[in-house]
């Protein structure tokens, strides 16, 4: 017989053990599902992400749940007595027990971990199955005390309960989320029936340095065998490339040596194409498993420089700079999460140009269907192994499951060829420094010292995870933490990777002086905003509430200090407005002119091959898992940020750069008027693309006042973009002074009369541009935005062009759920046109703001032309239907 699977979704109930209706059992609408859910579809709690409804739910988290379903035995063959029935759970959140019939067959105490019993021997005719889930908040509580003559249970976020126990750690809340301690069957349940099955099939191989071969093994690993062959398979659009014939061993492995001329290879996207051969296993009529697989040569080349050591990814002999963001769980509620829901994300980092997610450590081993985006779309990922800013235990029934929930997920994820690198943690080495533990990376490389030490998690970073990683997916990267550079100071800016936090957090340096703040791999950095109004107004239901520095709005940010950081950023550079939308907008630009600033500084370091001094840049973070204000660039809903867009125009494959000399303002006795006579500025270009192209660069020099170009254009005619390379094209360029009586610092200094100016840069490849960028002088609270003229013109049903008589700065439409828009958050220069595309609105409903506008939120007065005379398209609309 084939195998045939029976799912166990439907028919479950749930209730609270001990509770008060100890008979009452609640329905549960389908498995997988968390208590949350169930409890909320039951109206027994209130929406926990609206309000301040989470605190009325926090009571949850201290209580142990059931869940019972019944089910009949599944038919088979009554002829063949070898069936086996197994049933798998894919996945139990945390500390469960299960029951079959009243007899326990399973205990679980990872949530990581997917489990399969045989359970032939238990069936009836009619079954129950009941999951008993203990609070994973108190266990861990018990679990400090009990191991606390053994290990000092340090933590950086929340409370020190979660550190013992092998659970998602941002349930315990973190600074951009809830708590919410959730509890169930998180992921599928399911019967399984078969005679013989292929558990499983992959490869180790790799592509030669010329890639003109790929070669390596092929291994099919199976149950109940016996004497049966297995066919092992790669082909290759419909078209078999290689095929053997394998026995298989006591172990019920089968492997064969392979090499294939020629292969055509898995790129990330703007590269090459994503090619995918499908890798199959078949046991005769009995089973098969299959899946697809791509082939690439990665390489995270970390090589002595004039810099320090280098830190960057290489595919396929191709060097790549890194340009993406920072991945946390979707949703606080994970088993709510449709497949449809992470490709979305996915998309979106293809359209923002961003080419590698991090999967960082406090969440969980991300869900099949997410690698399969990053698989089909050519997005590169960095999976953290899941641990997160403490000092983890090292005690033996710890290591025994950290090294399952290590090998499982691997052998679940190593055939992916989007995943480049494992990384240990996420900043447990900056706990090691924050509480002075033991680590003497050069003086001390015996791993069992290393468990008798301060700081044991050593141990798993440096000897057990990079020894798991070699076994069951020997060609793939593995770094011991992010961030971390051989043993260095986790800060070290000359080796490794860093998470530059002086920006929002530390030193609480200016977005622009991100030129001061590199590192040789930035895979943290951030700047918070508040979401688009929709979802504040949505989050927060009450008017009264609906304001800066209300009730609602302050807990709803979990940042620490996370009003005395925003305003001093917001009032730093702009003019303070303190109603929803202004002050919303004005964040939104605070966080996109950080990404500005940070990701063409950081590009712009990208060099060239022998002098790549920053390799990536990702940005904490992309994305929420609730609706609430973060350093998200999306929000919780799938809604852009500005600074999404932001990101997305310095990633272009070809981007132009432009940067002013830096002065600081309100610093002491720090000068106001240098930025007016240092007129000094940078020009240069960086591109991604693999040749050259020819371009032709326009500079213009255009008063803020008066929206009059103040000089000449500069043009540079025939310039070569260096392909994968920085090309530097001005170097403290000087503008002349338009106003010689600057020169003379003896005589006073009159701002209404100074004429501010942007720089602004213009690439074009024969008539088309493809790149611009504006500098500004800073800080932007200093200039004068009364009467910039801002009108729009329909394109079409679907397009409008925006225009201005002076330069604009921070223009955005405010966006919600079903709003599109092909570019947001920009700036806006006289003599030229923004065309945007638009979807989900009418032309007319559009509302948006701008630095200076007279309201935070301002209705578009869209006009279409006819006849070279204007009318708004209602009107225009009108007069075609009468």
């Amino acid at each position: 017989m084939s195998v045939t699977r029976h799912s166990l979704a439907d028919g479950w109930t749930f209730q609270q053990v001990g509770g008060p209706s100890p008979d009452e059992w609640l329905p549960v609408k389908t498995v997988p599902s968390q208590v949350h859910m169930d409890l909320k579809a039951n109206n027994k709690i209130p929406d926990p992400f609206i309000d301040l409804n989470e605190l009325a739910v926090h009571w949850i988290a201290e209580k142990d749940w059931a869940y019972k379903v019944q089910f009949k035995r599944p038919a088979a063959p009554a002829e063949d007595g070898s069936v086996v029935t197994d049933l798998v759970f894919e996945g139990l959140d945390t500390f469960a027990t299960v029951l079959l019939n009243g007899t326990e067959i399973l205990k679980s105490d990872n949530m990581f971990l997917s489990h399969r019993v045989d359970i032939s021997d238990h069936l009836k005719d009619d079954n129950t199955l009941e999951i008993k889930f203990e609070s994973a908040m108190l266990r861990g509580r018990e679990l400090v005390e009990e191991h606390s003559h053994e290990h000092t249970f340090y933590v950086r976020q929340t409370e020190v309960s979660r550190v013992p126990v092998r659970k998602a750690q941002y349930n315990w809340g973190w600074d951009w989320g809830p708590i919410l301690m959730t509890a169930g069957p998180w992921r599928p349940v399911f019967l399984e029936q078969y005679v013989l099955r292929v558990d499983d099939v992959w490869t180790h191989c790799e592509v030669s340095e010329d890639l003109k071969s790929c070669s390596g093994q092929i291994f099919a690993k199976v149950t109940n065998a016996g004497s049966n062959p297995v066919t092992l398979l790669l082909s290759l659009k419909g078209t078999t490339v290689w095929e053997k014939k394998c026995a298989v061993d006591s172990n019920g492995l089968a492997e064969a040596d392979f090499r294939i001329d020629n292969p055509e290879l898995w790129y990330p996207f703007e590269y090459g194409a994503q090619v995918r051969y499908e890798l199959k296993a078949t046991l005769g009529s009995n089973d098969e498993k299959s899946k697809l697989i791509g082939f690439r040569r990665s390489e995270l080349v970390q090589e002595k420089d004039e810099f320090g050591k280098s830190f960057y990814f290489c595919i396929n002999g191709i060097d790549v700079f890194s340009g993406g963001s920072c991945w946390i769980p979707a949703d606080s509620f994970l088993s709510q999460i449709p497949a449809q829901r992470y490709r979305d994300w996915m998309k979106l980092l293809v359209e923002g140009n961003q080419n590698m997610l991090r999967i960082w450590g406090g969440g969980i081993y991300e869900d099949d269907v997410l690698f399969d985006a990053c698989d089909e779309l050519g997005i590169l990922v960095w999976h953290d192994f899941q641990f997160a800013c403490a000092s983890y235990p090292a005690y033996p029934s710890y290591l025994e499951s950290v090294e399952k929930e290590a090998r499982q997920n691997l052998r679940r994820l190593r055939s992916h060829p989007s995943i480049v690198i494992w990384a240990g943690n996420n900043e447990d080495y900056q706990v090691q420094e924050r509480y002075h533990l033991d680590y003497d990376y050069e003086g001390d490389k015996d791993p069992q010292s290393w468990l008798k030490s301060s700081f044991p998690a050593r141990y798993t970073y440096e000897y057990l995870l990079p020894k798991i990683v070699k076994e069951e997916d020997p060609f793939m990267i593995y770094h011991p933490s992010s961030p971390w550079g051989d043993g260095k100071h986790t800060t070290d800016n000359t080796v490794g990777d860093i998470h530059q936090w002086n920006i929002w957090h530390g030193a609480m340096n200016r977005y622009q002086e991100t030129h001061l703040l590199s590192g040789r791999f930035i895979s943290e950095f951030g700047m918070e905003a508040y979401p688009h109004l929709e979802t504040i107004r949505g989050m927060i239901k009450d008017p009264q509430q609906q304001h800066p520095g209300s009730m609602m709005m302050d807990y709803r940010n979990k940042a620490i200090d996370h009003e005395r950081r925003m305003i001093t950023y917001v009032a730093e550079n702009y003019l303070v407005k303190y109603d929803l939308p202004s002050y919303t907008h004005l964040t939104q630009v605070v966080q996109a002119e950080t990404m500005h600033f940070a990701y063409k500084t950081w590009r712009r370091e990208w060099g060239k091959p022998g002098a790549r001094k920053c390799g990536g840049v990702l940005v904490w973070q992309l994305n929420d898992c609730w609706p609430t204000m973060s350093w998200a660039v999306v929000d919780y809903y799938l809604v852009k940020k500005p600074a999404f867009y932001a990101i997305a125009n310095a990633l272009k494959p070809l981007a132009v750069g432009v940067s002013r000399s830096y002065h600081e303002w309100t610093s002491g006795h720090a000068d106001p008027t240098e930025p007016a006579r240092d007129t000094k500025f940078d020009l240069w270009i960086s591109s991604n693309r693999v040749d050259a192209v020819q371009v032709e660069v326009t500079v213009r020099f255009i008063s803020i006042r008066t929206g009059k170009d103040i000089l000449s254009p500069l043009k540079l005619e025939s310039v070569t973009a260096e392909p994968n390379s920085t090309t530097e094209l001005l170097n403290e360029s000087v503008v002349p002074l338009v106003d010689s009586t600057l020169k003379d610092t003896t005589r006073p200094f009159n701002p209404m009369k100074y004429d501010a100016y942007v720089i602004h840069a213009v690439v074009k490849a024969g008539d088309q541009v493809i790149a611009t960028d504006t500098a500004w002088p800073q800080p932007l609270k200093y200039l004068d935005f009364s009467d910039r003229d801002v009108r729009f013109k329909a394109l079409s049903a679907n397009k409008v062009a925006i225009s201005a008589a002076c330069p604009v700065k921070g223009f955005v439409f405010e966006e919600t759920r079903v709003t599109k828009f092909s570019d947001n958050g920009f700036d806006l220069v006289p003599g030229e046109e923004k065309v945007v595309d638009v979807s989900g609105v009418d032309l007319d409903s559009l509302r948006y703001t701008y630095i200076g506008a007279p309201e935070g939120s301002l209705q578009a007065n869209v006009a279409v032309s006819e006849r070279g005379w204007t009318t708004s398209v209602v009107g225009l609309v009108s007069k075609l239907t009468s």
